[in-house]
Order: structure tokens, then sequence, then C-alpha cells
């Protein structure tokens, strides 16, 4: 026995070592953490425990037999995170590149389906650069189950991935089918097709950089929810994350003791935001001024600035915010606007997040580039997502909401349990100057005094139907309320909501989103 002990404890010194201890501490020079230490950085100390460890590929072509090593370059299993479970793999770059070949994947596969079986989430650390070649059509069965499994688990645990390294073709597309998504900057780089392939099919020269890297899935692609600057930042930001998330979909999120008043009043935001419709304000400074402590965890920070997702907590409830930015097209809805709200809308819902929108929103954005993108098709996304979702849904008025953007940002009719409105908010299907020219436009062109004429119907029409007060006489909203008791109310109402359940919608096997 005590042969046998020996021998096992030599395999397994052997299976740390991945790669080797020279590509290991190649991997370090290069700014990596590696493998086994993004674990060990990740879990709480001592709660690792590992999967198929001994695992190996059985490939025998191209002289792979003597390219066996231990784990097959990925690392599997378990542990816990401030004391709440969770699965975890983290691919091996040192070993065969981090490919994936069908015991690399069957391995991945195994922990994807244990995360869901036992209702954990799954942490998703990628370095690796794609099928492995060597492999064949083995490969369907290495990278093709990893697709149905991260399938299977959409909405019922969370799945976040983060990209560290290199990572090609099927896992990135695994990154993707993820609930969440974070990429290291410099050392990380995610496409489906490479610099290399490119340039010889297309003759377009692009760097890894340009191509993959953190910047551009955080600026252009909308791909990557939050960058790093480097391993141990991204996996802090994974940490604070599952914070917010429950440990799968028949659980509510994590909810903390207030360490904020639930009735503290906010005077501040009477300065914050400007009566003038015109003048423009950072909505981010209203949402910190609303949530507890001013924490606010935005996800797409630097993705269509026009609208800000992130989750945040009232009176120590998670919830979901989301705010139109003033700053940013006036705040108007735009086709990536849609897409980025949309999809975070669903994430809430599936995971039992309650909403809260902030508006001010002059409707969705104009323009043959909007128009021939499918804005139609894109905005109706927000629509069906928030007809879709069952999570309770509060929206605050702050200055505007005008036209399409009005079931886009949140009223009852759409599904939405609370609406409250500033005294200043301005709500109708368009605004005043608009609709005075369709009403009176054969007078304007008759009167003596135009512009006279144009002002008091303006201000005629204002009085009538744009203050909070027509909408509130119409049940269109529940309450117009006082900027400062904007914490208060929202606080009160997701209370009060906390044991809402719909009832009476028809079955189906699922819906239709226009994607």
């Amino acid at each position: 026995m005590d042969e046998e002990i020996r021998k096992l404890a030599k395999m397994e010194d052997k299976a740390r070592l991945g790669g080797g201890a020279d590509k290991l501490e190649q991997q370090r020079k290069m700014g990596k953490m590696t493998a086994r230490e993004r674990i060990e950085y990740f879990l709480d100390p001592g709660s690792f425990v590992e999967l198929n460890m001994l695992a190996e590929h059985q490939c025998s072509d191209f002289g792979m037999e003597k390219k066996r090593f231990l784990g097959d370059g990925v690392v599997t299993g378990y542990g816990t995170v401030h004391g709440r479970k969770v699965f975890i793999y983290s691919e091996d770059a040192t070993v065969l590149g981090g490919s994936t070949g069908k015991v690399h994947g069957a391995k991945i596969h195994y922990i994807l389906r244990l995360a869901r079986e036992t209702m954990v989430p799954v942490v998703c650390l990628n370095d690796s650069g794609g099928a492995r070649i060597q492999e064949g059509m083995d490969n369907v069965y290495g990278i093709t189950q990893i697709f149905y499994q991260n399938v299977m688990n959409s909405g019922v645990i969370p799945q976040i991935a983060a990209i560290m390294g290199d990572c090609t073709g099927g896992s990135a597309y695994s990154a993707a089918l993820c609930d969440f998504m974070l990429q290291v900057e410099k050392t990380a780089h995610v496409f489906i097709t490479g610099p290399a392939v490119i340039k010889e099919v297309t003759g377009e020269e692009v760097s890894f950089e340009d191509l993959g890297g953190a910047k551009v899935h955080s600026t252009r692609s909308g791909v990557v929810h939050l960058t790093a600057k480097n391993d141990q930042v991204c996996l802090d930001l994974i940490k604070k994350l599952l914070g917010f998330l429950p440990q799968n979909n028949q659980e509510n999120p994590p909810a903390e003791p207030p360490t904020d008043p639930i009735d503290r009043e906010t005077p501040e935001l009477l300065e914050i935001v400007p009566t003038d419709m015109k003048k423009s304000y950072d909505m981010k400074r209203v949402i910190k001024a609303i949530v507890d402590r001013g924490d606010f965890f935005e996800l797409f920070a630097d993705y269509a600035k026009n609208i800000i997702i992130g989750l945040a907590r009232m009176g120590g409830k998670v919830v979901g915010v989301v705010a139109n930015q003033p700053q940013v097209f006036a705040g108007c809805i735009d086709i990536n606007g849609s897409d980025k709200s949309s999809r975070f809308i669903r994430t809430c819902d599936a995971f039992n997040i309650p909403l809260v929108t902030l508006v001010d929103v002059p409707g969705f954005l104009p323009g043959t580039n909007q128009e021939y993108g499918g804005i139609i098709r894109h905005g109706a996304k927000m629509l069906y997502a928030w007809s879709e979702a069952t999570v309770p849904k509060i929206s605050c008025i702050i200055r505007k909401m005008y036209g399409g953007s009005i079931p886009a940002m949140g009223v009852h009719q759409i599904g939405f349990d609370q609406v409250f409105a500033w005294p200043t908010a301005e709500m109708q299907m368009v605004g005043a100057e608009a609709a005075v020219q369709v009403l009176y436009g054969k007078e304007l062109k008759t009167v003596k005094d135009p512009d006279q004429f144009l002002t008091e119907k303006v201000r005629e029409y204002q009085e009538t139907y744009l203050t909070p007060y027509h909408s509130a006489s119409r049940s269109v909203i529940d309450a117009v309320i006082h900027p400062k008791d904007t914490r208060r109310r929202i606080i009160s109402a997701l209370s009060i909501l906390e044991t809402k359940k719909e009832m009476g919608r028809a079955w189906r096997k699922h819906g239709n989103i226009p994607v």
C-alpha cells in the first residue's frame, strides 16, 4: 500500500506541473497566472476539490502518444467562494496550448452537467487555442458537448466565463453562451477566426489586439460585460459578481442586512437633475444616490453608453438597474442599447432579480443607419423582454418619456408593477412642439404671428398633456413623488412585491424573441 500511495502522490505532483515547470514559468513571465494559481486565488483557502486529475487524451496520431499530460490541459472541480458552493474549470495553456480534445472537453462537459444537477453556479476560466486538430472529428465530442451543456444550464444556474488567454473558435462560443463574460486586458484575446486566416482569405491585416482584445470587445462588439487589467482583478470581479447572484433559478439573490437607511432621503437629486429638458446630466450620479452606499456594479460600461445597466442593492436586496444616459444621444435608445438592455433584463428575470428603471428618454434614435440596421427588430427585443419578465418591475420617470420609448422603459401596460414620476416629468407619445405642428399645421400657415401662436399652443399642450398629473389621472403612473423620496418609494415597492407571483400565462414550449 505504501508503494501505491507514493505512486499516487508522484502522479498528482506530475499533474500539478501541467506542461512542465519551464512552461509554467513562461506563462508567469507573460503576466498571467497559471491555471492552478487562478483557482487557488479565486476559491476559499483549502476548499478546492479536484475531479478527473489523472485523465489523459487517447490520441496516438501525429506523435500525440508522446504528448500525454495528466489532466489533459484543464483543471476541473468545485469549492467555495465566501462560503458558497461553486463549480469551476481552468484551462491550462501550458498543455498543448489549452486546446480542446475529446477528454479535455469531456472533463468540462462533466463539470457543467454536475453544476446543473446540483444547482450550483459554474465559473469558466478560458485559456484555450480552440479545437485540438490532431484529434480530428473527436473534437465534435470535445467541443460541441460543451455548447450543449452551456445551453442546458442557461437560466438554471449562473454561468460566468472569463477570457484569460488567447481563445479561438469553440472556446469563444462557449464563453458567449454564458450569462456573463469577462476579459483580461492585453494578455487575453478572443475571436472566431484569427489574424493569419483572415489575411489568407481576405488579405486584411489585423493584430491580435485590434481583432480580439478587451478594448474591442468592451467598446465595439459588445461581447464582454467587464474587463480587467490583470488576472487577479478579473477573478476579484467574478467574486463580486457572484455576490449579487443566487445559486440557481429556484433561489433569491443573497440579501444583506441594510447598512444604508431604507428611509434615507435623496435631496441631492434636486441638484443633479436640471429641470431644463435641454440640459444634460450624468444618470450614474442619480443611480449612486439612491442605491445602498452608492455601490453600483455596472456592466457593459463602455458599450452602448446611452443605456446604463448594472447590479446594486437597495435596502440590502439585489436589484438590476436599467437607465437612460442623457449625456449620450440625449438618452435615445439605439440598436446596441436595445440588445444590451434586453439581454440584461432576461438575465435578471431568469435569476429572480427585481428590475428598476430610471427614465429620461426622448425616444428611439432616428436615422437611416438605425432603420437599415433593424431598429424595429432590435427595439422589439426590449418590449419582449419586459413583457416576458415576471420579477418585480418598478419604473421611475425622472424627466421625460416620449413615443415608442414609453413601453421600452416601463409602464403598467407592458407588465410593470409600480410606476412613479417626478413632478417635472413629461410623458406623451410626442413632444409638445411636434404635437402642435400636427394638430395646428393649417393654422400655423395662416395666422398673422405664427411664432406667438406656436408658443401659446405649445404651452397649452404642455399644461394639458405633458404633466405627470395627466398620466396619473389615466392610471398610467401610480404616484407623483418628490425627488427626495425616490429611494424610499422604490424600496417600499420592492418590499411589497417580494411575494409577487404571476398567474394565468398560457403554456408554451418557449417564446420566439426577435433575435
